[in-house]
């Protein structure tokens, strides 16, 4: 056996505290640069996506926050518990960031003073008449949270659920993938319904939504985002001087109790002519039955279509920051609400309290009550089927 000098044994004692404190500093390295990932690519000019904690529900269940940025700089950032959009923040003519939805800073009020801030509407979003409808000769009840009616999935929609999160990056931007089972019986439904909603914010300032569902039992389904959205900034002041254009013929006129009487009415001669831009205030206040019942703007728009695909619903212009928000959409109509419900209860971010008309809303969706309306486009998801719908929210701002 050979025996080695201690000069040997000392070399060899120091090859390996280096070799540690080498792996170590590359141990160190490494992940200094996956923490900081979101921040480095976000000002490298590159789209990023990061996660934080936001609270607990009511049951204890942890709710997070995804951040959402793209390479110009435009933020949006959504949580799992009602797939719910928090903020979106959207540049001016000057390239100013400001946040242009209402919504809360905590999470606690979104379980009990939510008028549906940004959350995901579903099973079925708008009314549904008395509470129930009929299908393959079945009667289902469910319950009513609108006076006689059923509003947006019930008392507890899809905008009260946990969903389950996963981020993603792709060339095109990145993306929040949610996911929830609603059971079968859920809010009186029928069908476990299997749902899955992507955002996807892309480096052409766009925000896209793509909601997907199958069924194992027959259900009507009508998924949407209730965005409140001011582009002059939220809490900032109403909507009036914001101009509006829906690219829309027609509307679904609607009874007392809001719901369709069946009919598709011509805009044309009506305040409800918004096929040439105009701001939303200049005839809201106008004498008009449907304005009356609604107390302003609350009616499903008849969008114009050449075909399938996506198609443009509307178009907004704020005139003070130039913002501009287009929305297009594969569904066959739009809800243009004016936050007609907002009267100064809620405090909202930045400790902004919200009025009346401090928001407008454009829901894209099926129409109203169309379960109970055969000649309205059916809504109704089979087994074997897939629900697929998109809505793109593509900003920009003029030049002036």
């Amino acid at each position: 056996m050979k025996t080695r000098s201690s000069v040997e044994v000392a070399f060899e004692k120091a090859d390996f505290s280096l070799g540690i404190l080498v792996a170590i500093v590359v141990l160190l390295s490494w992940l200094v640069g996956s923490v900081s990932f979101a921040e480095v690519s976000a000002s490298a000019g590159k789209h990023a996506i990061a996660k934080e904690a936001f609270g607990k529900t009511t049951e204890g269940k942890a709710v997070e926050v995804y951040t959402l940025t793209n390479a110009h700089g435009l933020e949006v950032r959504v949580m799992n518990f009602g797939g719910i959009v928090l903020s979106l923040r959207v540049p001016d003519r000057n390239g100013k960031l400001d946040d242009v939805v209402l919504g809360f800073d905590r999470l606690e009020p979104y379980f009990t003073n939510n008028p549906h801030f940004g959350s995901i509407i579903g099973r079925y979003a708008n009314r549904i008449a008395n509470g129930k409808f009929t299908l393959d000769r079945v009667e289902y009840t469910l319950p009513k949270n609108d006076g006689p009616n059923t509003l947006h999935g019930g008392v507890k929609g899809f905008d009260k659920a946990l969903w389950r999160a996963e981020p993603s990056e792709n060339k095109k931007g990145v993306a929040l993938v949610l996911r929830y089972t609603s059971k079968d019986g859920e809010e009186g439904f029928p069908g476990n319904l299997q749902t899955k909603v992507t955002y996807t914010l892309t480096d052409y300032d766009e925000l896209a939504i793509d909601y997907q569902a199958t069924t194992d039992k027959a259900t009507p389904v009508n998924l949407t985002s209730h965005g409140y959205f001011n582009l002059a900034g939220q809490g900032t002041g109403d909507v009036f001087a914001h101009e509006l254009l829906i690219n829309a013929d027609r509307f679904t006129p609607v009874d007392k109790n809001l719901i369709p009487t069946g009919e598709l009415l011509p805009v044309k001669g009506t305040p409800l002519d918004f096929t040439a831009s105009i701001p939303i205030g200049a005839r809201i206040h106008d004498n008009y039955r449907q304005l009356v019942l609604a107390h302003g703007y609350d009616q499903t728009f008849v969008i114009n279509r050449k075909g399938p695909g996506l198609e443009l619903a509307a178009r907004v212009h704020e005139p003070s920051t130039g913002r501009i928000l287009e929305i297009y959409t594969t569904e066959p109509g739009v809800q243009f609400y004016s936050s007609n419900f907002l009267d100064g209860t809620l405090t909202g971010k930045q400790g902004r309290v919200y009025q009346q008309h401090y928001a407008f809303c454009l829901e894209t969706q099926h129409f109203p009550d169309s379960p109970n309306h055969p000649s309205f486009p059916s809504t109704i998801l089979r087994p074997g089927r897939t629900y697929h719908s998109r809505t793109v929210y593509k900003f920009s701002a003029d030049k002036k």
